[in-house]
């Protein structure tokens, strides 16, 4: 019993010091104390993924299936020969992390290599009979800070389109959206800091969920760790 008293106390003197802390933090910043409130009561508040927004549809919507492609021009291949096919298998278990059904990438690019001819994203959503296509148009992409060999800053822009299939094959674009990508936010790392095949490791997982965020919620702190 005095173990539990104990436990109590603690757990009310942190929630205590917590809540004073908060609130002086509110008096310095201005911060609305009903934005505070919900805070404390139930976290901070999910941001709605931009497709669902414009679309009024949702990838986790009953029967839905993705299937993911991403296409890199030339020039950007002879620096980073698989880059359409890792940021494609990125994109894709991010959105299978969010409980989104996707289509297995390893299936698509085997597709793809079968059929070299391909030049528009409902020819693969009509081959794997999905509901939505995302397209992945990236037009630029580097580990490299601009004018640096010894410094990492990832970097991308490009496009990301969604077709949605019909039951007879057809697709139709119903949205679109640029992507400008760095990372970090704030400073780029050394080379002698982190090594390159880390480094790259970490900006497609970075890039992959700024592309996944589209079709998934989010919170406004999810951005923080992305700072350094």
């Amino acid at each position: 019993m005095l173990r539990q008293n104990s436990n109590h106390a603690l757990r009310l003197g942190i929630g205590l010091r917590f809540l004073a802390c908060s609130c002086l933090l509110m008096l310095q910043t201005g911060c609305n104390y009903f934005i505070l409130l919900g805070y404390l009561i139930g976290g901070p508040p999910s941001i709605e993924p931009d497709f669902d927004t414009q679309t009024r549809k949702s990838f986790t919507d009953r029967d839905v299936s993705v299937a993911v492609v991403c296409y890199a021009p030339t020039e950007l291949k002879w620096d980073f020969s698989e880059i359409d096919n890792e940021l494609a298998k990125y994109v894709t278990y991010r959105l299978h992390e969010h409980h989104i059904k996707v289509i297995n990438p390893d299936q698509i690019i085997a597709w793809i290599d079968k059929n070299p001819d391909w030049d528009r994203p409902e020819e693969i959503g009509e081959a794997f009979n999905c509901t939505y296509v995302v397209y992945i148009d990236l037009h630029e992409y580097s580990l490299y800070e601009e004018n640096s060999a010894n410094l990492y800053r990832g970097r991308a822009e490009g496009s990301v389109s969604v077709f949605e299939m019909d039951e007879v094959g057809h697709g139709e674009k119903i949205y679109s959206k640029e992507i400008i990508s760095r990372y970090p936010l704030t400073a780029p790392k050394s080379t002698t800091e982190i090594s390159y095949p880390k480094f790259k490791k970490l900006y497609l997982s970075r890039l992959s969920d700024e592309i996944g965020r589209i079709f998934y919620e989010y919170y406004n702190g999810d951005d923080i760790p992305h700072a350094t």
